[in-house]
């Protein structure tokens, strides 16, 4: 591990990595020091002091130090793969990451395993030196690791605390408002956009569907939220489209009310980016706090009007044909509705009747019954011929073929098995041996040793469930005669099931002009 620090100062080809996060940005910090600018000056000072060859910068600007998922360090592990650079310096273990396990193996596993020199400055950690400072730095990256927890607790307590006194603290706020310039957490109606969304309400209340809206504003080019917003997506595809479901948001939107409503969202913990939507019980409601863009009680209107309110069936039974139906002009499910007005069931194609109007693709109108009454006769006629045709008895060497080779699969994987778990025991001993010599420190034997062990109870339960599960794939040629009983079965459409359907039948896909083709699972002859 210490055997190239004999080496000249320029064999060391240098990466620097720079990394400041969100949190980071809104403090006040002496002198600046946790800045880009500020980092980097750092960092080429002491490259040049030292004598280095510096190859290249990776920085993540704006990102936690709670995982590695960012750009710049992907990067910089991209280039020590390829052999670009053999050191890379930062600041201190912090700006690594914040996550000590994470932090530990880059540390003390992946850099040495790639004869990679890891040097944090303001810690004094070398990896190609031996110093009491290497020996504490995985203490050092635990600390940083409970702080970034300590610090997601507090903020959370924090932006709780402002959103139960009725404040915004929302990234942008919605469609029709903006930020009040003389207090970033109240909300003030936006002149360019929020009469669209009073015109919008107007609209609905005195009648008009939700495609009408739709229609209107697309025929007049009013932007859209995405477009208005300057967003990713629109400014890459840089096309202004109203949808049914945009429209249907801005009008369920109790914001529009002068209510702030937000806690809808909450991240899984403060080391992941992902997001899980609340029960309306744990949603943070303060009523009244923002000029409104529409009347409560017309806006309660709105949302008991026939048009909101759809009828749908719960747990209802699927159709036969539910979701094997497709739209041949743009590929998107034709869906099954219910007409509760004339009380029989229909189909169409979603992407036309999300918005008619706009006509994004072409009416693909049916009665449900009729085409289901009409595909079932296809499919029996084309089975029939099938079954007249089918050889059982190949059918069933098949099958016998099938399950010997996922008996071999099994066994091999067996194998496999019990040779992994001879190598991590074999890691174990030369890990435990490592220590011994004073190699590696007790809090990276403790570490490394405990996830190890955790991987081989789960392979030897892995190799337990394969031994319990030996018997029963034993081939019984017994069953010859249940699996031809099974196929005649399965071809039986006296009495059509969806999971016989789904059996026999890919996908439907049906054109404008209600021509059919069916896509069957098995060769038709």
């Amino acid at each position: 591990m210490y055997n190239n620090i004999t080496q000249a100062p320029n064999f060391y080809r240098v990466g620097l990595y720079i990394r400041l996060s969100e949190s980071d940005e809104g403090k006040s910090y002496e002198s600046e020091s946790e800045s880009i600018v500020n980092q980097r000056s750092l960092l080429m000072d002491y490259v040049k002091k030292c004598g280095f060859t510096f190859i290249d910068e990776y920085v993540d600007d704006g990102f936690t130090g709670t995982n590695f998922d960012r750009p710049g360090f992907k990067r910089l592990i991209a280039d020590i793969e390829s052999g670009k650079i053999n050191c890379v310096i930062t600041k201190d273990l912090s700006r690594l990451g914040r996550d000590y396990i994470q932090c530990g193996y880059y540390v003390e596993q992946y850099f040495p395993s790639k004869n990679v020199r890891y040097i944090s400055i303001i810690d004094q950690v070398d990896t190609f030196l031996e110093t009491a400072n290497n020996d504490i730095a995985p203490f050092k990256a635990l600390f940083n690791d409970m702080t970034s927890k300590d610090t997601s607790k507090k903020i959370r307590s924090i932006l709780r605390n402002k959103k139960e006194q009725g404040k915004f603290i929302g990234s942008k706020p919605c469609y029709g408002y903006m930020r009040d310039p003389e207090d970033k957490g109240h909300l003030i109606p936006d002149p360019e956009v929020a009469p669209y969304v009073k015109m919008m309400f107007n609209m609905a209340y005195s009648g008009k569907g939700i495609s009408d809206i739709v229609s209107y504003l697309n025929d007049n080019n009013i932007l859209s939220p995405s477009m208005y917003k300057n967003t990713k997506a629109s400014s890459k595809h840089k096309v202004n489209i109203w949808t049914v479901s945009s429209v249907n948001k801005i009008l369920k939107n109790r914001m529009y009310t002068g209510d702030m409503v937000q806690n809808v969202q909450m991240k899984l913990n403060y080391k992941s980016q992902k997001k899980i939507t609340l029960e309306k019980q744990y949603w943070i409601i303060v009523e009244n706090t923002h000029e409104p863009l529409v009347n409560k009680t017309i806006f309660d209107s709105i949302q008991n009007t026939p048009s909101r309110t759809r009828t749908t069936f719960k747990n209802r039974e699927k159709r036969l044909f539910e979701n094997l139906l497709f739209c041949k002009e743009c590929g998107n499910a034709l869906s099954i509705a219910y007409r509760k007005n004339h009380k029989y069931w229909t189909v169409n194609c979603n992407k036309y009747s999300r918005d008619p109007r706009r006509h994004l693709c072409e009416p693909h109108f049916h009665s449900y019954d009729k085409l289901e009454k009409k595909l079932l006769e296809k499919i029996k006629n084309t089975s029939t011929k099938y079954l007249k045709n089918l050889d059982i008895k190949n059918i069933t060497k098949k099958i016998l073929y099938e399950q010997k080779d996922n008996n071999k699969k099994e066994k091999q994987e067996k194998t496999n098995l019990l040779n992994k778990l001879d190598e991590l025991n074999k890691k174990l001993d030369s890990l435990y041996d490592d220590r011994f010599h004073n190699i590696i420190t007790t809090d990276t034997y403790m570490r490394i040793a405990t996830n190890t062990e955790n991987e081989i109870a789960s392979i030897k339960r892995k190799v337990t469930e394969f031994e319990n599960h030996d018997e029963p794939k034993k081939i019984d040629t017994k069953k010859v005669k249940e699996y031809q009983k099974h196929i005649k079965d399965l071809l039986d459409l006296d009495k059509p099931n969806r999971e016989l359907i789904k059996t026999l039948v890919d996908k439907i896909i049906i054109d404008k002009d209600k021509n059919i083709e069916i896509i069957y699972r098995f060769k038709v002859l």
